[in-house]
């Protein structure tokens, strides 16, 4: 095995995914699967998390997808054991879990003071809490085998003010904060064994946000329109572009590196707009 081999090796290693079901979730997980990891795939729609496994079978790697619900601690733990009695240990959680609803969002008709507060808790707890519990719940086993990784989503949203979003964007934000200090907390009492990290992605189409970012004729919107004028590289990004940051982020290639928020976005975080 090449230098670079051992450096970004992660052959054998477990690796579960929250929101298994999703775009970017099942298209990270293959090139997991690619470089040797054995998926698991969850999701509260269990059929949605079989089905991304057994993509990766059909390619000749290892997954399977079960049914959970990020918000339910003891669904978790249940759910924690299988893996275990399956596979013996859990070496990488992409927390990968989120999505928005309609009233947590502030369309141009209408102002902050129409915010659905229903729909704004059900975000903040879909985004943020269900980031929270799984890393709870999965990241005890990493810190009692004394090796883990840890990779939540963030996004742009966390990172500047974008119109509409209010509750995905507060939501994003605490998941920002949560990585650095689950950061901090894993790497000071648990001898640095377990990295915590965040990826945040640009604009991506995804199942969630097609209708927004696309017409039904598949042309762009008026908001792509300016959020491609906002991104130097000019383009949606594609759901495998973010599978090299994740391999980088989950491997000893990143040994000293935790507590980040990468950007992959296509230069979004960095324009100004003029």
């Amino acid at each position: 095995m090449s230098y670079l081999e051992k450096l970004f090796n992660l052959d054998g290693k477990v690796a579960v995914l929250t929101g298994g079901g999703g775009v970017l979730a099942s298209e990270i997980g293959g090139g997991l699967a690619k470089a040797g990891v054995k998926i698991v795939f969850l999701d509260i729609n269990e059929e949605a998390a079989q089905n991304a496994a057994k993509e990766i079978e059909k390619q000749g790697g290892t997954a399977i997808g079960l049914k959970t619900n990020v918000l339910d601690m003891d669904a978790l733990k249940e759910t924690r054991q299988l893996i275990l009695d399956k596979f013996g240990k859990i070496d990488l959680l992409l927390n990968a879990a989120g999505g928005n609803m309609p009233g947590a969002n502030i369309t141009p008709d209408k102002t902050v003071f129409d915010l659905d507060i229903g729909d704004l808790d059900k975000v903040t707890d879909l985004n943020f809490k269900g980031t929270v519990l799984p890393s709870i719940v999965f990241g005890e086993v990493m810190a009692n085998q004394k090796s883990g990784n840890i990779i939540n989503i963030s996004s742009m949203a966390a990172m500047q003010s974008i119109t509409m979003v209010l509750g995905y964007s507060a939501a994003k934000a605490a998941v920002s904060n949560f990585t650095s200090w689950m950061a901090m907390e894993m790497s000071m009492k648990f001898e640095g064994s377990v990295r915590v990290n965040a990826i945040a992605p640009g604009f991506f189409v995804t199942h969630q946000n097609r209708a927004v970012l696309l017409n039904d004729d598949g042309s762009l919107t008026e908001r792509s329109h300016k959020v491609i004028a906002n991104t130097p590289m000019g383009r949606f990004g594609e759901a495998s572009e973010l599978i090299g940051a994740v391999l980088y982020l989950a491997s000893d290639s990143a040994s000293f590196v935790t507590g980040v928020v990468l950007p992959v976005d296509g230069g979004f975080s960095s324009f100004s707009g003029v």
